[in-house]
């Protein structure tokens, strides 16, 4: 074995390289760990035993995963597993597509808290619980384990209306990164009825007989976009991303689970009450993104990778335009596909 340097200890370097801005706060969405690659130096055809290794010593850049818990009026509602930027956008979002708000006026009030040490926890929990000697007693419990988590708070004040439905809908989500259905515990909630979303702007668009479906030119330019703008992924490998173009302008978000991507786009989209007619993911097409997408009455929805079968078949019902395999020279239209789809033949 080659060993070019000497492995120091990972736990003494946690430098904070890409960060973000969150009420005068500093927001790691990165940081730097120390690594051991290994790798074969030969290339030639012989059996694994009889080559030689190399071990690289180097820094590697890592996406920060925080916990992001979600507080409606006083209630405790979900814990997602979410970087830790754009927060607001994350949670408006997240609340549009759980059906607790079907308009952003109906968002009166928030408030973004990052909990840094054992105090500030038990401020949290004592803040929402009457009885605080069980609180402290349990944050002792945890207070090792919870230095290896960053930790972020959302209140959030919704109107009266809001609150009833948040009462007839009260359940635990404990969120997994990449999973967006965790804790749903009612096929009804799993499997809900979105009839009573239409698609306005493809409607329109048919209507008035014009192309639905974004043309490759197109989608190609928004990949491009998008990886030139895709920066925390650049630095880590480790992060989804949903952007949209208005005009000549690309708004990208960023985040470890795909969903929550999405979520802040939607709540992007909410609070600027921005018509979309496009939304690309750096995905794979799953059903909650779809469900997501159709709530959210967007036209299209495009990934870098492949939609499941579930994902088509909701789509089509519901009147998503829906495509996938976005790559450097083409995409797959799955859905609404007669119109516009065009075959460009290369010179022989």
């Amino acid at each position: 074995m080659v060993n070019k340097n000497n492995l120091a200890t990972v736990d003494t370097l946690a430098t904070d390289a890409a960060e973000a801005s969150m009420d005068n706060q500093t927001v790691p969405l990165s940081r730097l760990h120390l690594a051991q690659k290994h790798r074969y130096l030969s290339t030639e055809n012989s059996t694994y035993a009889a080559k030689e290794i190399e071990i690289d010593d180097k820094s590697a850049m890592l996406a920060v995963e925080a916990a992001v818990a979600i507080v409606i009026n006083g209630i405790h509602y979900a814990i997602l597993m979410a970087s830790p930027y754009q927060l607001e956008y994350l949670a408006i979002g997240f609340l549009y597509s759980e059906g607790l708000i079907h308009h952003s006026y109906e968002l009166l009030d928030w408030e973004i808290t990052q909990l840094t040490d054992i105090a500030s926890y038990q401020k949290f929990s004592n803040d929402l619980t009457d009885d605080s000697a069980t609180a402290t007693t349990t944050f002792e419990q945890f207070s090792t384990q919870l230095q290896d988590y960053d930790v972020y708070v959302v209140e959030l004040v919704l109107n009266q209306r809001c609150h009833q439905r948040i009462q007839a809908q009260k359940r635990q989500l404990a969120g997994r990164t990449g999973c967006g259905m965790c804790g749903i515990t009612g096929l009804a909630q799993a499997l809900p009825d979105l009839s009573r979303y239409p698609a306005p702007n493809l409607e329109s668009a048919k209507r008035m007989s014009q192309p639905t479906a974004p043309t490759l030119n197109y989608l190609l330019q928004v990949r491009q976009n998008i990886n030139a703008a895709q920066h925390t992924h650049q630095l880590t490998g480790a992060v989804h991303a949903a952007a949209t173009m208005q005009g000549a302008d690309l708004y990208l978000f960023e985040d470890v689970g795909r969903h929550n991507a999405l979520d802040k786009l939607i709540g992007w989209q909410l609070r600027h009450k921005a018509e979309l007619t496009c939304v690309v993911m750096t995905s794979r097409l799953s059903i909650e993104l779809v469900q997501k997408s159709i709530r959210s009455r967007l036209p299209w929805l495009v990934g870098m990778s492949a939609p499941t079968s579930t994902a088509v078949r909701v789509a089509e019902r519901y009147g998503l335009g829906l495509a996938g395999f976005l790559r450097d020279d083409r995409v797959t239209y799955y859905t609404n596909t007669t119109p516009t789809v065009q075959t460009l033949k290369t010179p022989i």
